[in-house]
């Protein structure tokens, strides 16, 4: 394992004397510096692209005085690993990567702090980006960086897939089967075209030799009302997604109303169709209007079990896993915390300069969610 570390940095508000420590509080709203950050980066993942963008990460860190150490991974479940051990020694965990990184930094966190008290970073360096487009993460990784220093952490909901040997993934997005699964198949492996567009042309390949699956989703813990997946459904079709996020595939909204902490999961059921009306479902997809289709059918649950009837890979953050049916994915509420824009009309931060408290006004980005399940139109 690969590290080094950054300044020396300090806990915000430790060195202020009592009465101003206290007036800060009062004050201020939560800080999201910690004393120490782990970042965790592949370099090898998106062309290197996420190692290209540890430079400008470190560039503010450091002018912060923040500590923080860096460990380059070489897989996702190494990732997995160094996330585990540095949430155990309390850090905040950064993940610089898309959203496969995200997601296994994300597992590590929640599964080394249960209960919700890891906390997780996220620099956006991948192709997708779906969790950061959610929570309104800004893309540059100077101003990633400079949102872990004055950030406020929320809590967020991970899905747990667990197969009929056993085997387990976790996910922050969404799990999928069928055409998108293999379209995210074919995407992994196209080297020639880079981007977010690599995922609207994964799928028209994947629709022009594509075969109907025959699938079984029963639904637990349903929560909507009209159009909710209920009772078990059996239907030949295109796919079944479950989604904690709105957003998958760089930016199609697949579940609207997904929101990642409201301790639910979103369904999409994709129903049998000749491939020409299936189009509208890729023409709409991206505004999330796909959903009023007659071959749409959605719902939310808790819990959701699926059964296919041809082996199919799952697909989970972007990333695919070999995962045998039955398919048992549920929710885990509140499993951690995730840095994100505030959500206050200014921003004070409390800043020891000398024996003075100073508070700095800062705007709201752009960006910044209207609600927790997406980011502004």
């Amino acid at each position: 394992m690969q590290a080094t570390s950054g300044g020396p940095g300090s806990r915000l508000f430790l060195a202020l004397p009592g009465r101003l420590n206290r007036l800060a509080r009062l004050l201020c709203v939560e800080v999201a510096v910690v004393a120490s950050l782990t970042i965790v980066v592949n370099p090898a993942a998106s062309g290197g692209r996420a190692l290209r963008q540890l430079p400008a990460v470190r560039t503010v860190l450091d002018a912060a005085g923040a500590r923080y150490l860096v460990h380059h991974s070489k897989s996702l479940g190494h990732a997995r690993a160094i996330a585990a051990e540095a949430a155990v020694r309390g850090d905040l965990v950064v993940a610089i990567g898309g959203d496969g990184m995200a997601g296994a930094v994300a597992g590590g966190v929640a599964q080394a702090r249960p209960g919700g008290g890891g906390v997780l970073g996220v620099i956006a360096a991948g192709r997708g980006n779906d969790l950061a487009r959610t929570f309104g993460i800004p893309r540059g990784p100077a101003d990633g960086a400079r949102l872990l220093l004055a950030g406020e952490s929320r809590p967020m909901d991970l899905v747990a897939v667990v197969g009929a040997d056993g085997s387990r993934v976790t996910a922050a997005g969404s799990v999928y089967l069928g055409i998108a699964s293999a379209a995210g198949q074919i995407a992994n492996a196209t080297r020639l075209m880079h981007g977010p567009l690599v995922y609207p042309v994964a799928a028209l390949r994947a629709l022009a030799s594509w075969t109907p699956v025959r699938f079984q989703v029963d639904a637990a813990g349903s929560a909507s009302a009209a159009g909710a997946v209920t009772v078990p459904q059996e239907f030949a079709g295109y796919g079944v997604v479950v989604a904690n996020l709105p957003y998958f595939g760089a930016g199609m909204k697949v579940a609207p109303q997904a929101d990642p902490g409201d301790g639910a999961l979103d369904i999409v059921l994709m129903r049998d169709a000749p491939k020409l009306t299936f189009l509208r479902v890729l023409t709409k997809i991206r505004r999330g209007t796909h959903v009023g289709l007659d071959q749409i059918a959605t719902g939310r649950a808790a819990v959701v079990t699926v059964t296919f009837d041809r082996p199919l890979r799952v697909g989970a953050d972007g990333e695919l896993f070999q995962v045998p049916d039955p398919l048992r994915i549920s929710v885990l509420p509140e499993a951690l915390r995730v840095i994100a824009p505030r959500v206050v009309t200014h921003l004070c931060i409390a800043v020891l300069r000398g024996d003075l408290l100073s508070c700095r006004k800062q705007r709201l980005p752009d960006n910044l969610p209207s609600r927790m399940g997406g980011a502004r139109a």
